[in-house]
């Protein structure tokens, strides 16, 4: 199966680009646009879709019986910038990531709780949207529920037992692993490494160790659907194949999720897809690496993970989403209060030149020169950001990209006289790669500037009249408020801290 072949991305007008179209002088960017990502069977391939010009992406979700930690907050942000990127590139991204809200885990859950299984659920679901919406993340396209498609993971399993892929056993329904002669293709593993080291537990009535459950029989006080195969509830892997297939349809171009998902989940929807639809399931993967607390790899059993809430209630969720892009997604990443403090140095970098900028836009611009230069380097950086998300999605380098702006742009506005021109070019660069990378760089539009704003004139007519202790107290006032004051030539500036 050879899928990539050479293809020519159109850009979508993105700030800069609605904006260069306006300024006299010539600004050059590469014309051909591939991006890179990893093929079933090679290292990586141009992206080709199945469609011209749209992307059919599934992202596997979050089993909500619980609020989210950082290990789930990697994939979510990792792939809402790799939607984000697609989009830029002209693409229409039909993204889904599911909710599996019925599980063992939930049901314990719920018990513990006591209440309902769908009451558990719709407040973990709520939660996940409320952390989502934070970092800065695009709802998806649709957010299906196992619950919802009942009915059709029935009808896959109930067409696979009848083609002879999956076989009855005690209430239960398994698939025969052996039926797919290419099983472990995504994992790079055979099926005789994969049978030495699986078993049979108490209760299951496998023909084959290696075999993995459809449907699961009923134990008694647990959430139950009725089947041709006696009441019950679906496996886990079969859920996901079938709202795949339901909203995206038999073959897909990217699926994605954490790299803990690769064997056996994913490795078990290639085989139940591909038997069931008898086509490819999916042409590209996409599987970000582990995160590591202070070192040591995140695991429940060590109770060293973190909730995504509890962080953000310390910190900006733009800091924590800005350290999930310090490294390649298919990096592993290290949380450490040294690399989250680091992260919150470069946001306020960032964060600080923009304000700076802006600035500088509302207020005189007595240069009438494009500054040709900055125009070049400024160029030079967005080809540089183009070519690192295409090589992979490498987010660490499209960063050091945008710190690179970061410079140039302070350097620029430092200046005595500056050119309208240029700060709307520099500007248009800071919100396309706002804009891609999903970091919010503007202030808080609940502040109340003009109150502020009076409160710097007071400031400054109690200094014009040498009334310090009014103008300190004043600032003071502010600085309590979390707005702080910087005197320059140009005149007084003020951000929140």
């Amino acid at each position: 199966m050879l899928l990539g072949h050479h293809i020519a991305i159109s850009r979508c007008a993105y700030p800069w680009e609605k904006i260069r179209k306006n300024i006299k002088t010539t600004i050059i960017f590469a014309t051909q646009k591939r991006i890179l990502l990893t093929c079933l069977y090679a290292s990586f391939q141009i992206l080709k879709t199945i469609e011209e010009n749209k992307v059919r992406m599934y992202v596997c979700g979050p089993t909500v019986y619980n609020y989210i930690h950082i290990g789930n907050a990697r994939p979510i942000i990792v792939f809402d910038v790799v939607r984000k990127y697609l989009e830029h590139s002209g693409y229409e991204v039909d993204f889904i990531s599911n909710f599996t809200d019925v599980d063992d885990k939930i049901i314990k859950a719920s018990n513990e709780e006591g209440i309902s299984t769908s009451e558990l659920t719709e407040k973990y679901i709520t939660a996940f949207f409320k952390d989502y919406d934070a970092l800065g993340c695009k709802r998806a396209t649709k957010n299906p529920r196992v619950t919802e498609y009942m009915r059709e993971i029935i009808d896959f399993i109930s067409k696979l037992v009848e083609e002879g892929f999956a076989y009855e056993a005690n209430g239960d329904v398994y698939f025969r692993t052996r039926k797919k002669e290419d099983y472990g293709k995504l994992s790079k593993q055979s099926i005789d490494d994969l049978i030495s080291g699986a078993r049979i537990e108490v209760g299951e009535h496998k023909e084959d160790p290696l075999d993995f459950a459809l449907w699961k029989k009923a134990k008694p006080g647990e959430v139950k659907w009725d089947s041709p195969f006696g009441e019950g509830r679906p496996g886990w892997h079969i859920e996901c194949s079938v709202m795949a297939k339901e909203t995206l349809g038999d073959t897909i171009d990217i699926h994605a999720g954490g790299q803990d998902l690769t064997f056996p989940h994913h490795e078990n929807e290639i085989a139940q897809s591909e038997c069931h639809n008898h086509a490819p399931f999916s042409n590209y993967w996409m599987h970000n690496a582990f995160i590591n607390i202070d070192n040591v790899k995140m695991s429940k059993s060590l109770g060293n993970f973190r909730l995504v809430k509890d962080i953000i209630a310390e910190i900006d969720p733009m800091v924590l989403r800005l350290f999930m892009l310090t490294v390649h997604y298919r990096t592993p990443i290290n949380y450490t209060l040294e690399n989250i403090e680091l992260a919150k140095t470069n946001y306020e970098k960032i964060k600080t030149s923009y304000q700076n900028l802006q600035f500088r836009l509302n207020n005189d611009m007595t240069d009438e020169k494009l500054d040709t230069e900055v125009v070049a380097l400024v160029t030079e950086e967005l080809n540089k950001f183009e070519e690192y998300m295409q090589d992979d999605f490498n987010t660490a380098n499209a960063l050091s990209s945008w710190y690179e702006i970061v410079r140039i742009s302070n350097s620029y506005t430092a200046k005595e006289a500056v050119n309208k021109e240029t700060l709307e070019l520099i500007n248009a660069a800071f919100e396309t790669y706002s804009s891609i990378l999903g970091i919010n760089v503007k202030e808080d539009n609940t502040l109340d500037s003009e109150h502020i704003e009076s409160l710097i004139a007071e400031r400054e007519e109690a200094r014009k009249n040498r009334d310090f202790a009014l103008a300190d107290k004043i600032r003071d006032d502010l600085k309590e408020q979390g707005i702080i004051l910087e005197d320059t030539k140009q005149g007084v500036r003020w951000k929140k801290i």
